[in-house]
């Protein structure tokens, strides 16, 4: 049961991270504002889910020393203030049809 909580945490981490990368490849070469912020809010999305997967690892399948969870906690509340931001961002720049 463990191991494969394992294996889903760790393909979200992977999943999350190449989102985030291809949207801010995609944010930064648009000449575009509207895509540009879109691109940049799809992109806090995918870090805010990293930080979420990250934290969820550093608390659930390590051993759990105190610095440990604080630094799990830290990330879960980055994460999911990152989400919030980019979903915020999204339906703003959504709302903007050029």
């Amino acid at each position: 049961m463990i191991q494969s909580i394992e294996y889903v945490l760790y393909a979200a981490l992977i999943i999350a991270c190449v989102c985030s990368l291809f949207f801010s490849f995609k944010s930064r070469r648009s000449l575009d504002a509207h895509t540009r912020g879109v691109s940049g809010a799809r992109m806090n999305v995918s870090m805010g889910a990293m930080l979420i997967s990250l934290a969820l690892i550093q608390m659930f399948i390590f051993s759990g020393s105190t610095l440990r969870v604080v630094i799990g906690a830290l990330f879960l509340v980055l994460g999911a203030f990152n989400i919030f931001a980019g979903l915020r961002n999204l339906t703003l720049y959504s709302r903007q049809r050029p």
